[in-house]
């Protein structure tokens, strides 16, 4: 970084007034602080972070307290992280005060989680959540080993599963695909193509055979299904006319085949209908709310790319349908080496081969990665916002929005007073912009200026930092 640039970068976080997902603030004036955790979470993250030193809680200059040392003190600790990272620093003044940069480099996914050392991997791996650092679950590390160590979940097999609990017309259904397109395959003894196919494993039917071709997966795995729930409003506090809390509310089970027909079914029901006449023929055509085949691949995605490790046994595919908007999020974040950035663009890491081979065979999936593009197009060519992609500790997320003016016309500040109708925490504002803004970021632009112009009220205003706190709308209050 240049000394003109780190300048630039300070003025701008003085004037916003808070920390964010890639600056963390130091005040260092008496000493170098721990920074093993922020360390971890900018080398964990994409595009990884700064660490500004010199500036106090307040955003206000402070200065370190001797530069040359401060830097030494740094790499030092950069070495006890695994694997070592190194700093890149740029020093400059402000006044008489001396402000250091640290720029910390995102490592490359095959050798994440970087950690602290001296706690070992599960306690020294953090992520970067908003303006904090957070120490990674147990599963946030596990994602990340079995994608090195190649764990393939979608193998494992439960106790009480048997090999007649898979002989089911749809393995029949299998074959009889088996032998059309891969005859060379199809020829082999039965065992060996269970075997080779990822259906069977030490003598039982694996996770992945259960879940194709049970007539009842979840008799073995009973949340690896998808809950779906029609909302009447824009989020989850709003009732309808009635103060009903759900227009409809489903649990889909069965295997993988079953539950995306019976979702289908459910988003087809819910969705709106809308009639489009053509200016130059006059003919009518009814359109949906959003484009079918984006709404099936999102659910065939969700299915064949969610995670189907012990870690999310309890977790199934959620579906919510707002006013506004299609959401679905699946167990199981972005695998492997994938970004956000590269969806869509480059071939991904496949978590479930074995579940995408056989579909693909039975004519449910291309498995050509063009699951994304897919969406993104069917988008357009709807003359709909792109979909939002979310990766977020564990939980891939994708939002469709239904109209385009819906969705410009309306302000942040709009936006918060409608959520806070009724009073809302700080951590319920937290979680309803997760993945969208930093709460640092709410608070600072949108939350206390509405406090100011009086849109926005305090349940709690003599004491503005208590942790009872809530804020509501002054025109519905």
């Amino acid at each position: 970084m240049l000394e003109s640039e780190l300048k630039t970068l300070i003025e701008n976080v003085q004037k916003q007034k808070c920390e964010s997902n890639y600056i963390e603030l130091k005040s260092a004036k008496e000493g170098c602080p721990k920074l093993f955790d922020t360390f971890s979470s900018f080398s964990n993250q994409p595009g990884g972070g700064k660490i500004l030193f010199g500036i106090d809680d307040n955003y206000e200059i402070c200065g370190v307290y001797d530069a040359a040392e401060l830097q030494k003190k740094i790499m030092e600790q950069s070495l006890q992280m695994s694997p070592e990272i190194r700093p890149l620093c740029t020093v400059t003044r402000i006044g008489d005060a001396t402000v250091v940069c640290a720029e910390i480099q995102e490592i490359d996914n095959f050798d994440k989680p970087c950690f602290y050392k001296g706690v070992g991997r599960l306690k020294g791996s953090y992520i970067r959540v908003g303006d904090g650092d957070r120490r990674m679950t147990e599963y946030e590390v596990y994602s990340y080993e079995a994608f090195k160590k190649k764990i393939r979940d979608e193998l494992r097999t439960d106790s009480d599963a048997e090999i007649e609990d898979i002989q089911t017309s749809h393995f029949d259904e299998y074959m009889i695909a088996l032998k059309k397109n891969k005859p060379n395959l199809s020829g082999l003894p039965l065992k060996k193509i269970l075997r080779l196919q990822g259906f069977v494993s030490d003598g039982k039917p694996t996770l992945t055979a259960i879940m194709l071709f049970g007539d009842y997966p979840q008799a073995f795995y009973p949340q690896l299904s998808i809950t779906a729930v029609v909302i009447p409003g824009t989020h989850k506090s709003m009732t309808g006319s009635v103060g009903e809390r759900f227009i409809d509310n489903t649990r889909v089970d069965g295997n993988i085949g079953q539950m995306l027909n019976e979702t289908m079914n459910f988003v087809r029901r819910n969705m709106k209908m809308r009639t489009i006449i053509d200016p130059n023929t006059g003919k009518r055509t009814d359109r949906s709310e959003y484009p079918v085949i984006a709404i099936r691949e999102l659910i065939l995605n969700a299915l064949i790319h969610r995670d189907y490790s012990i870690h999310t046994d309890s977790a199934p595919i959620v579906i919510e349908m707002y006013s506004d908007r299609f959401e679905i999020e699946n167990p199981g974040g972005l695998y492997g080496r994938m970004t956000l950035d590269q969806l869509g663009k480059v071939s991904a890491d496949t978590r479930n081969p074995f579940i995408a081979n056989a579909l693909e065979l039975l004519g449910q999936t291309e498995n050509r990665y063009s699951g994304i593009p897919t969406i993104i197009n069917a988008m357009e060519e709807y003359n709909l916002p792109a979909p939002k992609f979310e990766n977020d500790r564990g939980v891939f997320k994708v939002t469709l929005y239904n109209s385009i003016t819906e969705r410009e016309n309306i302000t942040e500040q709009d936006e918060i007073l409608d959520f806070c109708r009724e009073p809302r925490t700080r951590t319920e504002i937290e979680e309803y912009y997760k993945g969208r803004k930093t709460i640092a970021y709410v608070m600072a632009t949108i939350i206390h200026p509405l406090i100011e112009s009086g849109d926005l009220k305090m349940t709690v205003p003599e004491k503005p930092k208590s942790k009872y706190q809530k804020y509501y709308s002054a025109k519905i209050k």
